[in-house]
C-alpha cells in the first residue's frame, strides 16, 4: 500500500505536529542553536543515552570544548574524563578524530552534506540526517527509535523494524512528510513525539496529536515488530588493589581500541568460564603486567550493565610478590590523581571504596 493511499494529505500531518510541539515541546539547551557543532556534539551524547543525564554534560562539555578547534587539539583523556559516567566511551574517541578530521580537512567547519558527514568517524545515517536538517536546514529525515516507532504506528506497518528493508521504507515515509521549511523543526517534533507521547511502553493514544490520522491505535502495544530479543550474556571480572608502602595504588590504562579504550582501571579483567575467581586474577595480572601477585580478601564488588552484556566486578585487595610492572601504561596514583583520572563507573566506585591510603 502507497503513503499516499494512508496519508492523502501530509500537509495535515505537519501541521498537527509542529501545533502540538510549539506548544508542548520540552525546552532542552539544543534545541536553542542552529550551531552546527553544537548540533553535532548534543546528538553524539544522546545516542543509547537519555536526556535528562545528558543535559548536565552537553553544558559542561560545550563550556570547555567550545568549538571544534578546541576539541580536536585537546588531550584525549581531557575529553573522557569531562566524558566520565556518562557511558558508551567509543563515542569520545570518534568526536575526537572527527574534530581534529574537521580542523584539518573542513577549516574547522562542520561538513554540510550527508556524504561528506557520513565518512566522519562516529556519523551514521541518522546523525548526519539531524544535523543537517537542524544545523543547515535541509529537507532530509533523521529517523531514530523514537521516530522509527510513531511511523510503524501511523503507517500500521507490522514487519520488524529490525529489518533492513523496513528500515528503508521507513525512512522513504519520513522523507514524504518532512517539509522544505524548517525541516529540523519537524524532524525535532517527530522525535518529540515518541520520546513523550508515542513512548514504547505505554503510549498515550488519547493525548496524540495524530490519533485522528494513526492506523495502529487499536494495537500499538504490539507495534513496533522487534526481532527476537537475545539472552544478554553475564560475565565475572576481577580487579587487583595493589598498594605500594606510600599507600597508593597501581593502576593501568586500557588499550585505545576496544571497550572503554583509553580509560583508566585496576589491573585485571574476565575470568574464564568455572575459572577460580583468585586464581584467574593472578593469571590475569601476569598477562597483563608481568608480575606476580598474592590475592587476600575480596574488598568490594559491582554489578554493571553494557549494551551486551553485563557484568559483576569483584576486587580484591593483593600483594606485589615478585617483578616489576611492564608492558603496558601503568602508574602508582594517590587518591588526588585518581579521581583527576578517567576510569569507567565500575571502575570509579570501586576507585571510590578502596580509595588509596593517604600517608601522614
Amino acid at each position: 500500500m502507497k503513503a499516499q493511499e494512508i496519508f492523502p494529505d501530509p500537509k495535515r500531518i505537519r501541521r498537527k505536529l509542529l501545533g502540538w510541539y510549539e506548544g508542548h515541546r520540552r525546552r532542552l539547551p539544543w534545541r536553542e542553536t542552529r550551531d552546527p557543532y553544537a548540533i553535532w556534539i548534543s546528538e553524539i551524547m544522546l545516542q543509547q543515552t537519555q536526556v535528562k543525564t545528558v543535559v548536565p554534560y552537553y553544558m559542561r562539555f560545550l563550556e570547555r570544548f567550545p568549538t571544534v578547534q578546541t576539541l580536536a587539539h585537546a588531550p584525549l583523556g581531557e575529553i573522557l574524563k569531562t566524558w566520565e559516567n556518562l557511558g558508551y566511551y567509543a563515542r569520545v574517541g570518534n568526536l575526537h578524530k572527527a574534530a581534529g578530521e574537521i580542523a584539518g580537512q573542513h577549516g574547522g567547519r562542520i561538513p554540510d552534506s550527508r556524504e561528506e558527514l557520513m565518512r566522519l568517524p562516529g556519523i551514521g545515517r541518522y546523525t548526519a540526517g539531524a544535523i543537517l536538517s537542524i544545523a543547515f536546514g535541509r529537507a532530509v529525515p533523521a529517523v531514530d527509535g523514537n521516530v522509527r516507532r510513531v511511523i510503524s504506528r501511523l503507517f500500521r506497518i507490522r514487519e520488524s523494524v529490525d529489518d533492513g528493508e523496513t528500515r528503508e521504507r521507513i525512512e522513504a515515509l519520513v522523507q514524504t512528510l518532512v517539509p522544505k521549511r524548517d525541516p529540523g523543526r519537524f524532524n525535532q517534533a517527530l522525535m518529540e513525539l515518541g520520546a513523550v507521547r508515542c513512548t514504547s511502553k505505554s503510549p498515550s493514544c488519547p493525548d496524540c496529536p495524530l490519533r485522528g490520522d494513526c492506523r495502529a491505535q487499536d494495537l500499538a502495544h504490539r507495534l513496533p515488530v522487534r526481532g527476537k530479543k537475545k539472552t544478554v550474556p553475564h560475565r565475572e571480572v576481577v580487579a587487583a588493589v595493589i598498594r605500594d608502602r606510600k599507600g597508593r595504588i597501581l593502576i593501568v590504562q586500557r588499550p585505545a581500541r576496544g571497550l572503554l579504550g583509553s580509560l583508566w582501571k585496576f589491573p585485571g579483567g574476565i575470568l574464564n568460564p568455572r575459572e577460580v575467581r583468585e586464581e584467574g586474577l593472578k593469571r590475569i595480572v601476569r598477562d597483563e603486567l608481568g608480575i606476580g601477585i598474592g590475592v587476600g580478601s575480596a574488598l568490594a564488588s559491582v554489578k554493571h550493565a553494557y549494551t551486551h552484556f553485563r557484568i559483576t566486578l569483584t576486587a580484591f585487595s593483593c600483594t606485589l610478590l615478585e617483578g616489576s610492572p611492564a608492558g603496558q601504561q601503568w602508574r602508582w596514583a594517590d587518591a588526588g590523581e585518581s579521581e583527576a583520572l578517567p576510569f569507567s563507573s565500575a571502575d570509579r566506585r570501586i576507585a571510590r571504596t578502596v580509595a588509596p591510603i593517604k600517608q601522614a
